[in-house]
This record gives structure tokens, sequence and C-alpha cells, in this order.
């Protein structure tokens, strides 16, 4: 395990706090945070958890019919979390302008991201989340430069 890569094994809901405050000061200044999970891995469970860690204010819930919502934390910075399992193609991510939010220097969650390969950023941090069991998961983030 080098520099670039972080990981946290067989660990639970109580856990989440801690998990993702080491996520946190692992991605540094990387804005762009990619989510990968099959469904039930607890994408968005984690995103609301490193929301709480980030002082975001704004309740945090899957923005899976909107594609992309918008938190604000205590300092007035904001934050955009995207979920790309309903979209159809890239073109129709680029209409809702992507684009601009991947390169505002905000930071963007990113939830089925795999659908929109050609758009991603080169620099990003990507958190891939494992079911271990029932309880228990594991968390590998990897820093692309």
């Amino acid at each position: 395990m080098g520099n670039n890569e972080l990981i946290i094994e067989k660990y639970t809901i109580n856990d989440l706090p801690e998990v993702c405050r080491q996520v946190i000061e692992f991605a540094q200044e990387h804005t762009i945070w990619i989510f990968d999970g099959e469904m039930g891995a607890g994408k968005t469970t984690t995103i609301s958890a490193m929301a709480k860690e980030l002082n975001i204010i704004d309740n945090v819930s899957s923005p899976t019919f909107s594609i992309v919502n918008e938190y604000i934390d205590n300092k007035d910075n904001y934050f955009y979390h995207f979920d790309f399992y309903r979209i159809k193609n890239e073109v129709e991510a680029m209409d809702i302008g992507v684009d601009e939010y991947f390169y505002s220097g905000h930071v963007c969650f990113l939830e089925w991201a795999s659908l929109i390969p050609s758009l991603l950023p080169e620099k990003h941090i990507k958190i891939e989340i494992s079911i271990e069991d029932e309880k228990h998961r594991t968390i590998k983030a990897t820093k692309y430069e």
C-alpha cells in the first residue's frame, strides 16, 4: 500500500465517522470523489457520514431522480452530490453541465460515475466500498493525479 492508496477493512456502521475522517484526511486537495460499489454497499450512507464530518449543514439524500444535489457547509462552501444511475448517456450528463461542476473547485461526490467514464477528470479519488458480510464493509480509496 503506497501513498496513493488507503484500505480500511471490516468496519461497521459504528466505525463510519472515524473511517470518514481517515478518508477525508487522505483525500487532501482532491475535489472529485468517486464512490463505487454494488447496489446496497453503502455509497449514500458513506457520503452522508462524510458530509457530517465535513460540517455540511444540509440533509444528505441520494439524488437518484434529480441527478445532482447541492449542499452547503457551516462556512458557506458548496458541495455537489451526483447519482448517475438513471443517466442515459454522457450527452445527458453534459446537458446538465457536469463539467462546470467538476471544474468548479468544489468537492463533488459521484455515485455510478462508471456510466460517464470519458467525462471524469484525471485527478480524482476513487472510493470503493465492498460488502464483507451483512454488518461489515471494506473501503479502498485510491488517488489519481
